[in-house]
């Protein structure tokens, strides 16, 4: 029985082999440039379009599909099928508990005694081991891991369900193999942030930069999975992930030669982490949250570079002179002279500088909503600008006399009213 047994799974093995669809090598990291270096490195399809290294996607399937059975392989094969690592392992794992279960049964039925069956399956646990040693060390599939360990942890339950040990340190034993080598890709990818060569993966473009893509789909992919395994190791990783892409994400904004672009570099990148996040599920928790407090002290930061190209003079009056009590001894008071042509250039061309204000967000921002709301954030906080130097012009001696020039706060709010209607 050992020998027919080591046999059939020899030939089930070798069948899957067949089906294998390759999905990282060891170069396929998070901080590795799309553009391969050097005159003989081998074409390969390019890393933007292999979404299935860092995305998780469809392959949840194979733990919602758990319980299905084995493949039968001649009948992928005639399909031209090919399957990610972590379905094979599902499969061969799913016949070694069913053909386990049913002879560990016969065993305890048939001889009263246990032993027996550990005999029989001393064969079949040392061919799928070799198999197993023979394709870790050449795994570089961090989600195909994870997945592969959640496939023994579902397949651990299903085997206490039926109330049959005869595989619990067996299980055990693949479980502790499939950790360090998960940790170790892991830590190619982080090395691969902390090592990453700013000047070759920096492009001129304020759009999100695809190192920070793989990164968001990566983490929400882990954090996905984890939500049922919940590790706390794992949790810590990926903070030594986060730490690691944050220092390289505000290493590639300095490229850039002015603060403005800096900054709408980072907003696009965390505006567009933070939507892969929450499209992985509710449970983005602190990461996301790190993300959302970056995003929200950028825009801020944005809104004054913004609002200081257009209303600089105005900005400059409001923060040091506005603020003081026209009675005050400390300066000279603030005379109509002063306060006149801030209020005759607003007067002027406050309409056309909300106008090119919102062309720069347009062009500025990759998401649109996120856009429209940094425009209405600036308009607002210039409304809060414009109120403050018409309170100030009341307090002055005479000020009267600008009446005729001040914008009414009312135009003002039609006009950030009619921004806000695009949404």
């Amino acid at each position: 029985m050992n020998k027919v047994l080591s046999a059939h799974f020899r030939a089930y093995i070798q069948a899957l082999e067949k089906l294998q669809l390759d999905i990282a090598t060891a170069e396929d990291l998070i901080g590795v440039e799309t553009r391969s270096s050097g005159l003989f490195t081998r074409a390969r399809e390019p890393l933007k379009n292999r979404s299935a290294v860092f995305a998780l996607g469809d392959r949840i399937n194979i733990i919602k599909g758990i319980e299905e059975p084995a493949l039968i392989p001649h009948i992928a094969e005639a399909s031209s099928l090919k399957y990610p690592y972590e379905v094979l392992f599902r499969s061969l794992q799913k016949l070694l508990m069913d053909t386990a279960t049913s002879e560990y049964n016969f065993c305890e039925d048939f001889f009263g005694e246990e032993n027996v069956f550990y005999e029989i399956f001393s064969g079949p646990f040392g061919v799928i081991d070799e198999h197993v040693n023979t394709i870790l060390p050449n795994c570089y599939d961090a989600i195909g891991l994870m997945l592969m360990i959640l496939i023994i942890r579902q397949h651990q339950l299903i085997m206490s369900r039926r109330r049959i040990p005869c595989l619990d340190s067996y299980l055990d034993k693949v479980n502790i193999s499939l950790w360090p080598r998960f940790k170790m890709v892991f830590d190619m990818h982080l090395s691969s942030l902390r090592n990453a060569n700013v000047r070759t993966l920096w492009e001129d473009d304020v759009h999100p930069h695809y190192v920070m893509r793989r990164y968001a789909e990566f983490t929400a992919s882990l954090i996905h999975l984890n939500t049922e395994y919940g590790d706390g190791q794992l949790e810590l990783n990926l903070e030594r992930l986060r730490m690691a892409v944050d220092d390289l994400i505000i290493k590639l904004a300095k490229n850039f030669p002015k603060p403005k672009l800096q900054t709408v570099f980072l907003i696009n990148n965390y505006d567009m982490t933070i939507a892969v996040l929450k499209e992985a599920g509710p449970e983005g928790g602190k990461i996301q949250m790190h993300f959302e407090e970056l995003l929200k002290s950028n825009t801020t930061l944005f809104v004054e570079e913004l609002l200081q190209e257009h209303f600089n003079d105005l900005i400059k009056f409001v923060k040091s002179r506005a603020s003081e009590d026209s009675t005050s001894s400390n300066d000279k008071p603030i005379t109509v002279a002063e306060v006149e042509p801030l209020v005759k250039d607003f007067a002027s061309r406050w309409k056309a500088a909300i106008e090119l204000m919102h062309k720069d967000v347009i062009t500025s921002f990759s998401n649109f909503l996120c856009g429209m709301e940094i425009l209405r954030a600036a308009l607002t906080q210039l409304l809060l600008y414009y109120t403050r130097l018409s309170d100030c012009i009341k307090r002055i001696v005479g000020g009267s006399a600008l009446n005729k020039d001040l914008v009414s706060i009312s135009s003002i709010m039609y006009e950030i009213r009619k921004y806000s209607r695009t949404f």
